[in-house]
């Protein structure tokens, strides 16, 4: 007779005449690697018990029915672009639920399916390894797939399969670069100081932190600035001295640029700045005349006849193309000036009325935009009688 519990009973039987037991469907070792079990001879014509109960046990003993598995994927890995072979990238674990006491059911190996030549994988760790140098702005990412075989990868080796992503990180290895030779700006004569007068760009192959650059003038011109836009990484050139066309109407200037973060080791890729030149061409405004003189003072005698010459003043085109002046009195009944800026008197003058007079006088380019400038002139007229003496 043979006693079991009763979670049991649909496992074994027993051969009431012989004595074997047989199990009466498929056994996993993996969810139950022995059976606890009691047996008795029981006398078929009494039947009373012919001797003590015993225990015996019966041991389920492994197959390799179970393939590996990777439990802790999917993988992801991070590693800088440019590492030197042999570098750690991740370890990878495979489980195989056989015995890893019955021969080579649970021994694993692990292989590349993918990823050469560019990793490695050592077989009996998982642990995969930079096998060549590799460039994030090539490539900035690789998909790896490892395969895992029991039985140390013998005939009959169940296997299973895993995908790694492994992403580049940048390293500084790329300067910047213009790509232009020459860039063409222009500016105003009129433009004040801290005027933007056009922008400059270099191109970095890296990204973040290792694609800020800073400009800079390599001639120190106290004319010209350039500064750098944090934000789009152009170089914004300024006006730090006013300009004047008739004095110099071009500039060429030399500008550079570097990257502003540069690891030690990584300073080999950065030994000569890259250049270019900056053309700013200065525009002509039209100016107003300018007269010779900051001020005036003529004197005349009172009682002078109409027409009488009083003086004469001068203004002339600061402008390269030196426009003709023409000249105005600005609300005066009494003086009157002509093209070539000579005054004269239109009504008499009495010294005892007034003893000074205080003109505008307005000097106007002949052209078609023409502009203005204002001088006050004084004229002084003293008295008569004391000139006779």
């Amino acid at each position: 007779k043979l006693n079991y519990p009763s979670l049991y009973l649909h496992i074994f039987v027993i051969d009431e005449r012989t004595g074997d037991i047989y199990a009466i469907q498929k056994l996993d070792r993996e969810e139950r690697s022995l059976y606890t079990l009691r047996a008795q001879v029981i006398d078929s014509t009494t039947g009373r018990a012919v001797e003590p109960e015993s225990e015996f046990v019966i041991r389920v003993s492994d197959i390799n029915d179970n393939e590996p598995k990777f439990l802790d994927e999917p993988y992801e890995a991070i590693v800088p672009e440019m590492s030197p072979e042999g570098t750690l990238v991740i370890q990878v674990t495979a489980t195989d639920a056989d015995d890893p006491a019955s021969g080579n059911n649970a021994r694993l190996l692990y292989s590349l399916l993918q990823g050469q030549p560019y990793f490695s994988i050592e077989p009996t760790t998982g642990v995969i390894r930079i096998s060549s140098k590799m460039d994030r702005e090539l490539q900035d990412e690789y998909w790896v797939i490892i395969q895992a075989k029991d039985m140390i990868g013998l005939p009959g080796a169940l296997s299973g399969t895993t995908s790694v992503l492994i992403k580049l990180s940048d390293v500084n290895d790329n300067k910047p670069i213009f790509k232009e030779r020459l860039y063409r700006l222009t500016v105003s004569e009129s433009a004040p100081t801290g005027t933007s007068i056009g922008r400059i760009m270099a191109y970095d192959n890296d990204i973040g932190e290792n694609a800020e650059m800073d400009y800079s003038i390599e001639d120190d011109s106290q004319t010209f600035d350039i500064i750098t836009n944090n934000e789009t990484q152009e170089g914004i050139v300024i006006l730090k001295k006013k300009v004047d066309f008739e004095h110099q109407n071009h500039y060429l200037i030399r500008a550079n640029v570097k990257n502003r973060h540069v690891a030690e080791h990584l300073m080999e890729y950065h030994v000569e700045a890259s250049t270019t030149f900056v053309r700013v061409q200065v525009e002509d405004e039209d100016e107003p005349p300018v007269f010779l003189l900051p001020y005036y003072l003529f004197e005349i005698l009172e009682e002078s006849p109409h027409g009488s010459f009083v003086g004469m003043v001068s203004a002339t085109d600061p402008d390269q193309r030196k426009s003709p002046i023409r000249y105005s009195i600005t609300r005066s009944k009494v003086f009157s000036i002509d093209d070539n800026g000579t005054i004269i008197t239109t009504n008499p003058l009495d010294r005892e009325i007034s003893a000074w007079y205080n003109l505008s006088i307005t000097a106007t380019e002949k052209c078609k935009y023409s502009f203005r400038t204002t001088h006050w002139l004084s004229i002084y007229f003293q008295p008569f009688n004391n000139l006779q003496m």
